[in-house]
């Protein structure tokens, strides 16, 4: 709920250039640069590398937790990689190079983004002949199972309606047995349990455990913690943070991470309320960090968090666009189209910067946010506040790798639109992150009483898509002119018909034909498009604001009215905080299932031929930097290096698979 994907094909697909660093399948992997590195103090850059080492020891926990099957699997698979002694022209092999580099990019063998599991282009006993030639990690039969078997374990997060969605996915996080029934009754009853101690101040439960049976049947969390599961890999992290403790800014950086390290030791998620608070109080560190168990995206009842990882620090040239957001907070609260009921009286603590990423791991690593709200706690943000940030040289990566690749000239209307784009685009992208993250998430208030839990499974696509609504409503609104955030009254234009662009079209790309939205983000943005084009039709049908129109054979997305679709986002944003801040099941059920799952599939062919011809890949994620410590003869740390081109896709993840794996 908190981090805000690339989202659209044209910004998020990249051809070669000096910024590309490895192609295969759908993929395109890229470098980006840390500018300002070099300009951070000696105690900040041995902060952020001790932080930096921290956040990469968290990597076999995710693949864990993607699927039971994911560490053996890559432990195999990177031995019959390494020792292979064959012709490497011959095909099996280029298929099994192909599989290696996407299950590494999707941190396991499920896609990262349509979590279909991956079909090996190399035959089974091609494999094994390999793994028979290694002196120890030969693959037994689940693992052989897991990978060729097309009727197991076929996708990882399952959101299908009218279907066990534990039982049906892939992923981790529940024990053999463990149904969405019992799931929620055991989950039903605690809440009712903790409500009469805690009132609303009830800890994100289940965000930092895997709920198993026991001998007895009886279901029991076996927490993630430095005494319990994922114990050794934790005790790496909490080793690394409390050398960067050492290095804080100032006492509150102290008093975060040193919070931070009694949650990882505890598991208490009281402590990781704790550890919340203080995060959202520090405020004046230029280094700052996320690690921990975050997002629910890879749950399918949005309750455990993947483990994710990232160390930035401020950007304070580009920061004042977010202050001025931030600071104004109250005035978009206050005007926005929803019922009194359920806006928030006062405000607080709604602070926004930009940052550049130094490292990425876990559930950020290869592919990325390029914005993160944080904490996701409801009653935490509705007390202490919450910190939002947009990430800098991450977009800025992405755009200098984007030039003229073509795709706005195939699926955009008119030379008007494409021009539009590029005067706009790259500004109203930031601002579209800028409101999302920093007020979209955090705006309006639950009613007393209401679960913060109540939309189960579809709780995470009526958020994002809440928080995307939120923004575009307001990208139309004069005050940003007035704010001097928008340059003018036209600028918006090119965000809204890149919204309804790919929200109609363009992010069918990233599916395969047959297939159903699956992805929060991706059915988000449907449920936004199509929802509009259905009113826009109902309200005008001869002259409708928003259509889908033909012409040589081609459809195209026409916007005939943008203040008129800027009516209906308010009347949409409108209805989707009713639905949270009552809790509206039935209703948020309907609108993704209405909106936001099915595909066209004479469209989807369509635009799937038309972007082929591009040559330009849906999905882009990134290699790190290196960070090499400097120290003398004492062994006292004298300078942090950062190093760009010292290894390839490959090596990294090969080197990370030696030096950061535990697995359990």
């Amino acid at each position: 709920m908190a981090s805000a994907c690339s989202t659209n094909p044209e910004k998020a697909t990249v051809k070669a250039s000096d910024w590309s660093v490895d192609r295969f399948a759908d993929i395109e992997v890229l470098r980006y640069e840390v500018p300002g590195f070099e300009q951070l103090s000696l105690q900040q850059k041995t902060l952020v590398y001790y932080l930096t080492e921290a956040a990469l020891w968290g990597r076999d926990i995710l693949w864990d937790q993607n699927c039971k099957y994911n560490l053996s699997i890559r432990k195999v698979c990177e031995a019959v990689y390494q020792n292979y002694k064959g012709d490497k022209n011959d095909g099996q092999w280029k298929a099994f190079e192909q599989y290696m580099k996407q299950i590494w990019f999707a941190n396991g063998i499920h896609h990262h983004y349509s979590n279909a599991k991956f079909k090996p282009g190399f035959t089974q006993e091609w494999f094994v002949a390999q793994a028979e030639t290694l002196a120890n990690e030969k693959p037994n039969d689940d693992v052989l199972r897991a990978m060729f078997d097309s009727t197991y374990l076929t996708i990882k997060v399952n959101q299908a309606d009218g279907v066990d969605l534990i039982t049906t996915s892939a992923g981790n996080f529940y024990g053999e047995g463990v149904t969405q029934a019992e799931v929620e009754k055991f989950y039903a009853d605690k809440k009712a349990a903790l409500a009469k101690k805690l009132g609303d101040r009830i800890p994100m439960l289940g965000l930092n455990s895997r709920l198993e049976k026991d001998e007895n049947g009886q279901l029991t969390e076996n927490v993630w913690c430095e005494g319990g599961m994922y114990g050794k890999t934790i005790g790496h992290i909490v080793e690394n943070l409390e050398k960067a403790a050492q290095y804080a800014e100032n006492d509150q950086q102290r008093i975060v991470i040193e919070s931070l390290i009694k949650y990882y030791r505890s598991g208490d998620l009281k402590d990781f309320d704790t550890y919340s608070i203080e995060w959202v109080k520090d405020l004046a560190s230029k280094v700052d960090f996320i690690n921990g168990f975050i997002e629910s995206y890879s749950d399918p009842l949005g309750m455990r968090g993947s483990w994710e990882g990232m160390v930035n620090f401020k950007d304070s040239a580009n920061t004042a666009r977010t202050e001025i957001v931030s600071a104004n907070a109250q005035w978009f609260e206050d005007h926005s189209p929803i019922d009194d009921r359920f806006r928030k009286p006062v405000v607080k603590g709604v602070t926004a910067k930009v940052i550049t990423a130094a490292i990425l791991a876990g559930d950020s690593y290869p592919a990325t946010p390029i914005g993160i709200n944080l904490p996701n706690s409801n009653w935490i943000r509705a007390e202490h506040g919450s910190k939002s940030v947009s990430i800098d040289n991450i977009t800025a990566a992405y755009d200098a790798a984007a030039a003229g690749n073509g795709f706005r000239e195939e699926f955009m209307w008119s030379d008007e639109e494409v021009q539009r784009a590029k005067k706009y685009a790259h500004y109203v992208d930031n601002i579209h992150t800028d409101l999302h993250e920093c007020l979209g998430h955090g705006s309006g208030r639950l009613l007393p009483g209401t679960d913060p839990d109540a939309l189960k499974a579809y709780g995470s696509t009526l958020e994002e898509a809440r928080a995307d609504i939120f923004a575009l409503y307001y990208m139309a609104d004069e005050k940003l002119v007035g704010l001097g955030i928008m340059p003018d009254m036209e600028a918006y234009k090119a965000g809204y018909y890149q919204q309804m662009m790919n929200g109609l079209m363009t992010q069918l790309v990233r599916i395969l034909p047959g297939d159903n939205l699956e992805e929060a983000h991706m059915r988000n943005r449907a449920l936004i498009a199509y929802w509009t084009l259905e009113r826009a039709q109902k309200d005008n049908p001869s002259a409708p604001a928003l259509e889908i129109v033909k012409r040589d054979g081609k459809s195209y997305v026409r916007i005939n009215d943008y203040a008129k679709l800027r009516q209906y986002f308010g009347e949409l944003l409108g209805e989707l905080q009713r639905i949270k801040s009552e809790g509206d099941y039935e209703a948020g059920r309907n609108l993704v299932e209405t909106y936001g799952v099915k595909v066209d599939p004479t469209l989807h062919t369509e635009v799937l031929e038309r972007y082929k011809k591009l040559d330009i890949a849906p999905y882009k994620g990134f290699v790190n930097p290196r960070y090499e410590a400097v120290k003398d003869a004492q062994g006292n740390i004298t300078d942090v290096k950062i190093i760009y081109n010292s290894e390839s896709y490959v090596e990294q993840m090969l080197r990370y698979g030696r030096e950061y794996a535990i697995g359990e």
